[in-house]
């Protein structure tokens, strides 16, 4: 049997995610913020020839097995590198990356199975002033983004991917077999980022970055996502630290909320539910049932959420959006 798959990762800068003395340049348009990639990647070369992602990983793979042996492999794909466009009015300026080497180890083999994984990336050739913590204190060089993907591939045809590890910043999605948006890595840390020193604690150095990955939201919740960040009512953007409640079980609340950056708890009637991740919109339910939290939300990691209020949203679909929502009712 011949089972063949792959998984694409398309990291882009989202919304509100650029902090400190680098913020200004993306507020007055010099630099830009990027809008959220397809719920589903076909043809890659023509969304990153619209400017759809800052950069892609593609690990592509297949394997012959034997009366459950492998008896043969191969693998493809890498780094698919989009550009930057520094903007002074009508002039743009456009930086083309620059790409590192794909590093791909030796592929992990058991019984009936095989494993492989890939880190790409690089950096953008655009200037970035950013302070470090040693000598001489202060670098120009864009700091490296990456992606590590692992495909495996099973004897009874069927294969998973993960995302492995990745830069702390930007936010990468990730793209199972189909091309539909299956996976996010749930925190972004642009600090962080902004102080990597050098390639030694990257995976071209000595170590990858583990990466906390969460489901994603619904096709709906992209949709109101959009409405929230880019409609004509600015939102409220808003930081808890980990720990904090964003809201309580029985509290009067009228407002939504975007989960930007983070993940947070969800505990109703003292019953823990599956953890929330970047992209989903929450508080629907008390606009549309008398106005009182109906859970928990507590922020597991450092959260940022927009805060917006609901006439923004049809309530037909804050309608559709809280029946899919009803987490405990789908757990008993």
């Amino acid at each position: 049997m011949r089972v063949e798959s792959q998984v694409t990762s398309l990291s882009w800068i989202p919304s509100e995610a650029v902090k400190g003395y680098t913020r200004p340049a993306f507020t007055v348009g010099i630099a830009h913020y990027d809008d959220p990639p397809p719920d589903k990647v076909g043809d890659l070369e023509a969304l990153r020839g619209a400017d759809g992602f800052r950069f892609a990983n593609r690990l592509t793979a297949w394997a012959e097995f034997t009366d459950g042996r492998l008896t043969g492999h191969g693998v493809d794909g890498g780094l698919v590198m989009g550009a930057t466009t520094m903007r002074l009015g009508p002039l743009g300026v456009t930086f083309t990356a620059f790409s590192l080497p794909d590093l791909r180890p030796e592929p992990e083999i058991g019984d009936g199975w095989i494993r492989f994984t890939q880190t790409a990336g690089g950096r953008t050739a655009m200037p970035f002033p950013r302070r470090i913590s040693r000598p001489p204190y202060m670098r120009l060089q864009s700091p490296l983004v990456w992606t590590t993907l692992a495909l495996t591939l099973h004897a009874d045809g069927h294969a998973s991917s993960t995302l492995e590890g990745a830069s702390p910043f930007p936010r990468h999605w990730v793209y199972g077999a189909d091309g539909v948006l299956a996976q996010k890595a749930g925190v972004t840390d642009f600090e962080a980022w902004a102080g990597q020193e050098g390639a030694h604690r990257t995976p071209w150095g000595d170590e990858d970055s583990p990466v906390l990955v969460t489901a994603a939201e619904t096709a709906l919740e992209r949709e109101m996502s959009t409405l929230i960040m880019r409609g004509g009512h600015r939102p409220t953007i808003r930081s808890l630290a980990a720990g904090e409640a964003l809201i309580r079980q029985g509290d009067p609340g009228d407002a939504l909320f975007l989960l930007l950056d983070g993940v947070l708890s969800v505990e109703v009637d003292g019953r823990r539910l599956p953890e929330l991740g970047p992209g989903a919109i929450l508080g629907e339910r008390a606009v549309l049932e008398g106005g009182r939290r109906t859970a928990t939300l507590t922020a597991l990691t450092p959260i940022r959420v927009a805060e917006a209020p609901a006439h923004i949203i049809d309530k037909a679909a804050l309608a559709r959006l809280a029946e899919g929502h009803r987490r405990e009712e789908s757990l008993t």
